[in-house]
């Protein structure tokens, strides 16, 4: 039986138009992951450029409520920061 199983598996891999299909199949699952992770990765990046505008929208509201400019803010930051060593 494993013969059998041998001889068949030899005879298809030495046929290059199996070879030329299972090649093609390999290609067009490797598209489709690529696609998917693409069309991810480009949801995440404007997902984060949203938020971005969203935080500095907020922070200029911040900012015009305290009545404060943008050295005073970054002054009362340092306080409670830690120091960069």
């Amino acid at each position: 039986m494993a013969e059998v199983f041998t001889a068949l598996l030899e005879s298809l891999l030495h046929n290059p138009v199996v070879i030329a299909i299972g090649a093609g199949i390999v290609m067009a699952v490797g598209a489709w992951i690529r696609g998917r992770l693409s069309g991810a990765k480009a949801e995440r990046n404007r997902q984060a450029v949203e938020r971005l505008a969203a935080r500095d929208e907020a922070d200029k509201i911040d900012q015009a409520v305290a009545g404060m400019s943008d050295a005073e803010v970054l002054k009362e930051q340092a306080k409670w920061s830690r120091p960069k060593s």
